[in-house]
Order: structure tokens, then sequence, then C-alpha cells
């Protein structure tokens, strides 16, 4: 059981209970997935184990800065959350929202040479992984471009 929160509420007490104990879920996760690629002979399903790997990592992190993030904002403590707060984007939000457009139109255009990579890659794709690759690239481009567009959405709205 996690740690309880000094002066939380009811929910901040259940939310930081969710994350601590999805963050443990998340290292026993990443360690059956080290475990599966360890015992299979086939690299193929290693490689893809080990790309699945990466991302568990990274969502192991994320849970622990979130309750932490948490844990900061309830106890009130004065040192910044380790997920910072939307409060403001700082005296350069047209900066951010210009830098942001400029991504978003990198990340679009990369969208597209990956759809049309991808369709080139379907008459080997029984043999090898490389549309797949391709496919999760697509994804991750997907994903920055909604970071993206929640970046400019909020940066503008702190404009006003």
């Amino acid at each position: 059981m996690a740690m309880k929160l000094v002066g939380a509420s009811v929910w901040e007490e259940e939310l930081y209970e969710h994350l601590t104990s999805h963050e443990e879920n998340e290292r026993g996760f990443l360690e059956k997935y080290q475990n599966a690629a360890e015992s299979s002979a086939s690299a193929a399903f290693g490689y893809l184990c080990a790309l699945i790997v990466e991302d568990e990592i990274r969502h192991h992190r994320v849970f622990g800065e979130l309750a932490s993030a948490l844990k900061a904002d309830a106890e009130l403590r004065p040192e910044g959350p380790a997920v910072p707060r939307l409060d403001h984007w700082g005296p350069d939000a047209p900066l951010v929202v210009k830098l942001t457009e400029e991504l978003l139109e990198r990340e679009r255009t990369d969208a597209k040479e990956l759809h049309r990579l991808a369709a080139d890659l379907k008459n080997v794709k029984d043999e090898t992984l490389w549309q797949l690759l391709v496919k999760l690239m697509e994804m991750d481009t997907a994903k920055h471009i909604e970071i993206l567009e929640f970046v400019k959405r909020h940066a503008r709205k702190s404009l006003k």
C-alpha cells in the first residue's frame, strides 16, 4: 500500500494509491516482457519485446512523476512538481505557439511520408518487421501531433 499523503483529500489519496500501485504493476509488466524476450529463441520476438520494454520503462517513469506531482500538490510543497502545471507558458507564449505550429507542420508531413512508406512495404509485411515498424512510427507521429495540438491550444489560451 502506498504511503499516505499529508493533508490530502480523499480523492487525492485514492488517485495517489492508484498511481503508485499502477507504477508497481508497470514494474512487474516490464519484467514479464524482459523475461519473455530472454526465454524465446526468436530474434523477431526479442526485438519487438525490446521495443515494448522501452515504452514500459517510460510508462513506469511517467507514473512515478505523476505520483510525485500529486504528492507535491497535495502537501503544498514549495518545490516544483515533477509534472509541471498548466498555470502559464511563461513570457514567451507567442514563441511557443509559433514553434508548435512549425513542429506540427513537420509532423504532418512526416505522417504522410510514413503512410506512403507503409503502403510501399505492404508486399513484404509477411516476411519482415518493416511495415509494422513504420506503422508504429506512424502511431508515434500521431502521438506527437496530439501533444503539439494540446500545447498550441493551451498556449494560445494564455495569450488572451
